[in-house]
């Protein structure tokens, strides 16, 4: 099969498909690579680096998706990737659709098979191709709020510590997810006062068994979320519903009864964030205010720290990835369900019920149409 790796374009996105070590795999077995010149330039990847494993090295991204049978990309296609888009073209990258009417639209007007990381299951039903970016999310969203807390940039002028005879930072984490433990794994390591809240008894008593009296935990409810929300000089959103919008669990009233230059951190806003008050933002301009509380909404966090980023995220989709070129995508698709829950769009039709659910459009199985 004929793979092509594009340069990533959105807002400071550093990251990259494909490591070399990922396109030596393919290479060596069989498969031909094509990538966009400059596209690792992020991770400290050279374009000769790439060529030492076999790839083959294209000016610009045109050629790429003009001539190759699979892209594989980290962020969804921006507006000019999907005209270039071929039907039936296998795309296979973080699509987040349930968020985005527009690019869903698109993506099923192009009539390729898009194929999204954050919706492929294992057999236990979790979601290991979004667990590494979950990961990296999740660890800088406490350092983006311990940064935006400081007075210079708006906040209340904390140090998320504090110091002997001062109090640390209150920090409020809604979701124990995979974000949600790692901001608390963060927060707990920098001394904060932190209060996690999840719908799973069972999850805050394994999160109480790790880290005892050191963190809060409470059951989520809106009465709770309030509560916290209004203590808290850092709230990081870690909501997740596989699939579907985040739910907005944070209303635009509850602002004003927030700390003046308190900080919240969406994580969620890749699937429209679970702040009322969210929009997304760029690494570029990464935050805004509302009511005196400061927004931090980037939405590909986890491309600020790209070699980090990418060599986690190459770990977990390298095997999915020489399963759809050694396999093809029907037989890949086929021989594992987990794997057909990553089908989104297939030739035209919506094939995710969630986004069709969320976004309001006709969908049918993926089952369907394999």
């Amino acid at each position: 099969m004929l793979v092509g790796v594009p340069k990533e374009i959105k807002n400071h996105e550093y990251r990259v498909g494909l490591t070399p070590e990922s396109v030596y795999e393919l290479t060596k077995n069989g498969h031909q690579v094509m990538v966009q010149t400059n596209a690792g330039i992020g991770i400290e990847a050279s374009d000769e680096d790439y060529k030492k494993v076999g790839a083959t090295i294209v000016s610009t991204p045109e050629e790429i998706f003009a001539k190759v049978e699979m892209i594989v990309k980290v962020k969804e296609p921006q507006p000019n990737e999907c005209k270039m888009i071929r039907e039936g073209q296998i795309v296979f990258t973080y699509l987040h659709l349930a968020a985005d009417k527009k690019l869903t639209e698109d993506m099923m007007a192009t009539k390729c098979i898009g194929i999204a990381y954050e919706t492929v299951t294992d057999r236990f039903g979790a979601l290991p191709l979004l667990v590494p970016m979950s990961q990296v999310a999740g660890r800088l969203a406490t350092l983006a709020g311990t940064h935006y807390l400081q007075k210079p940039y708006g906040g209340r002028g904390m140090l998320i510590a504090g110091v002997p005879g001062t109090e640390p930072a209150k920090v409020t984490i809604i979701g124990a997810g995979v974000v949600g433990t790692n901001a608390l794994q963060m927060a707990v390591g920098l001394g904060a006062d932190v209060t996690i809240l999840n719908k799973s008894v069972d999850r805050l008593i394994k999160l109480d068994n790790i880290y005892g009296g050191r963190i809060k935990t409470v059951v989520s409810s809106q009465a709770a979320i309030e509560k916290h929300v209004y203590e808290a000089d850092l709230v990081v959103g870690a909501v997740l519903v596989a699939g579907l919008a985040a739910p907005k669990l944070v209303t635009k009233a509850m602002l004003k009864n927030m700390k003046k230059g308190s900080v919240i951190v969406d994580v969620s806003i890749d699937q429209g964030g679970c702040f009322e008050t969210s929009r997304p933002t760029t690494h570029a301009d990464p935050v805004y205010v509302v009511d005196d509380v400061i927004h931090y909404c980037v939405a590909n966090m986890p491309g600020a720290v790209p070699r980090t980023s990418t060599y986690a995220l190459n770990n977990a989709t390298r095997p999915f990835v020489l399963k759809l070129a050694n396999l093809g995508w029907e037989k890949a698709l086929k021989e594992d369900k987990g794997f057909l829950d990553g089908l989104n769009v297939f030739k035209g039709k919506l094939t995710n019920g969630p986004v069709g659910e969320s976004l309001d459009i006709d969908y049918v199985s993926p089952e369907s149409v394999i």
